[in-house]
């Protein structure tokens, strides 16, 4: 099966997952997933997430969901910039989300990061997901 956008599909199943109260999911292995996940580990959406490795060649990340009193602490997860529609933002007119409690995950020249931190190293680039 083939996937058209690798990003939107992880975006989902952790979206499906946490309506469904599960512990964990996987997703198939790659880098822009990878260094996502470190920023949702990093801003405190997820709990982590391992590598699994299979024979084959074929790898998966195994995310651990976080729950708080019972409810996800992701409420909101969104795609932005779509293979079909790319979205672009430079540093000073990056938008907050819901007004600062979310975060934004960037593309930029200098990695992948969240939007305080793109603001911090004043560098804008591709706004890859939403997050609330």
């Amino acid at each position: 099966m083939s996937i058209n956008d690798p990003l939107g599909d992880m975006l989902a199943r952790i979206r499906n997952a946490q309506m469904r109260y599960k512990a964990k999911v996987t997703t198939p292995a790659s880098k822009l997933r990878e260094h996502v996940l470190d920023v949702l580990a990093e801003e405190g959406y997820i709990r982590g997430y391992a590598r699994v490795d299979y024979s084959g060649g074929k790898s998966e990340f195994e995310i651990e969901l976080k729950y708080f009193d019972g409810e996800p602490v992701i409420k909101d997860i969104k795609r932005v910039s779509t293979p079909g529609r790319r979205v672009y933002s430079s540093v000073k007119d990056l938008a907050n989300v819901a007004n600062g409690l979310g975060v934004a995950i960037l593309s930029t020249p200098k990695g992948v990061m969240s939007d305080s931190r793109a603001r911090t190293e004043n560098v804008g680039g591709e706004i890859l997901c939403n997050v609330f």
